[in-house]
């Protein structure tokens, strides 16, 4: 895979940074850090092994902290504030913004929460019950308090001058949001709308009705799939009865994006995304021991199949050796309509409706797949062996576990999503037992038949 423009800037700067870290050069490493985004410097941290994590951490601007801490994984986070005295977590998290601070909250300790809570004034301490009333994985949970509202009875001159009057606006702000006297969503007034039309005009005028606000209770990965269909820069987040709570800006559905990704990712290998890489050994090695004993049951399971075939093998040693390729190739084909699967349920494109259809088209692929590759192995088997019924029997084998795998790969992520099971975590482990099973039971039960 070829390494990104990032990538490359990442690994530079990890290099000069480790190495002024192991010089002893404070002010060499505070130099590099005062250039960078907090995000920047999260992505350093996570990069960096504990002990010159813990040095690299103490060296970081303070206006800096509460923003880096944001942007680190679970367990990093958890780590950085453990090291971080009490009253220096007050002062670093008290400047954050509301939904920030409602991400970092369950991760401080409680003499923090106490003295943040007792710090902010009613209205602030409103706003933080109202973010956390949610789930984090919602749109109530992701939203952002900092909202312009204006009423569609006024003119667009007073609008302008409300504006000048308040000196800015909130990062991302692409529309400001028209509510009624009892703060009921009603539209939105786009910027572009109010710079260019008459500011006699009145805002219900020109207002767009159109723009539905989003339900506080609605999954963030459905926002984010709201904001990638309808190209949005930011949205209003309303309640049951329609109230305005807040909007969600196209930065804080990127991260649901990554995050979305990296889970996608690490949930095929039984890990978690908010890992910290360079966690204790012990702590990393009783995580995957979990996921190793799992694959070693359905190893075993595989492994018994095979045993019952012990006096076929003994007889026939080809089959042995030509075993792994009827594996291996319908996990392959199998693992091809796994993703698919899994991503289209993901999206929201594969459904009770559309998976018959799916799964015609599947079939017909590995069908034909099955058909090209079955007469290639079975020439290769005959030419080598010198038995044209190996090559039968290879070919017949081959044939049977890619149509397996297809079928496999398309309803095993059906019936774990209906389950309540993550098809990303445990689809591969189920995909591989079963075209382990049928690959080695379909050859040596094939060449038991026919060649004995």
């Amino acid at each position: 895979m070829a390494e990104t423009a990032e990538q490359k800037i990442l690994q530079q700067r990890l290099e000069t940074l480790t190495t002024a870290l192991h010089s002893g050069t404070a002010g060499q490493v505070r130099s590099l850090l005062s250039g960078l985004h907090p995000a920047e410097i999260a992505d350093l941290l996570e990069s960096l092994p504990h002990g010159p994590r813990e040095i690299l951490w103490e060296l970081v601007d303070p206006e800096d902290k509460g923003e880096v801490l944001t942007e680190v994984n679970d367990e990093v986070r958890a780590g950085l504030i453990e090291q971080t005295a009490d009253e220096q977590l007050v002062a670093i998290t008290g400047g954050l913004n509301t939904d920030d601070l409602a991400d970092l909250l369950q991760d401080l300790p409680g003499a923090v929460i106490h003295e943040l809570l007792h710090s902010m004034d009613k209205q602030d301490r409103q706003r933080l019950e109202a973010v956390l009333s949610y789930p984090e994985d919602t749109a109530g949970g992701l939203m952002n308090l900092d909202v312009v509202t204006v009423r569609a009875n006024v003119n667009l001159d007073v609008v302008l001058r409300y504006l000048r009057l308040r000196g800015e606006i909130p990062e991302l702000t692409d529309s400001l949001f028209v509510v009624d006297r009892f703060d009921r969503y009603q539209g939105v007034l786009p910027l572009s709308t109010l710079l260019t039309s008459d500011p006699d005009a009145s805002v219900a005028e020109v207002m767009d009705r159109e723009v539905e606000g989003i339900p506080a209770t609605m999954k963030d990965v459905e926002v984010a799939r709201l904001f990638q269909d309808r190209d949005l820069v930011s949205a209003p987040v309303v309640d049951d009865d329609n109230r305005l709570l807040g909007r969600i800006t196209i930065d804080d559905v990127v991260d649901v994006i990554r995050d979305e990704a990296d889970h996608s990712l690490m949930s095929m290998a039984g890990l978690d995304e908010e890992d910290d890489i360079f966690a204790p050994v012990t702590v990393s090695a009783r995580r995957r021991a979990i996921w190793l004993g799992v694959n070693l049951a359905t190893a075993f399971l595989a492994s018994w199949v095979i045993g019952q075939f012990e006096t076929t093998l003994q007889k026939v040693v080809a089959l042995a050796v030509l075993m792994p390729i009827v594996a291996s190739m319908g996990g392959i084909a199998g693992s091809q309509t796994l993703t698919i699967m899994i991503r289209g349920l993901a999206l929201g494109q594969v459904g009770p409706s559309n998976a018959r259809s799916l799964m015609h088209k599947e079939l017909l692929v590995s069908i034909m797949n099955g058909i090209i590759w079955s007469l290639v192995v079975a020439l290769i088997a005959m030419a080598w062996f010198h038995d044209p019924r190996i090559g039968v029997v290879i070919a017949s084998a081959l044939i049977i576990n890619l149509v397996c795998g297809a079928v496999a790969g398309l309803t095993i992520p059906l019936l774990l999503k209906r389950l309540g099971i993550d098809p990303a975590l445990a689809g591969t482990v189920v995909l591989t037992t079963i075209t382990d099973v049928v690959g080695f039971m379909a050859i040596l039960g094939l060449g038991t038949w026919y060649l004995l």
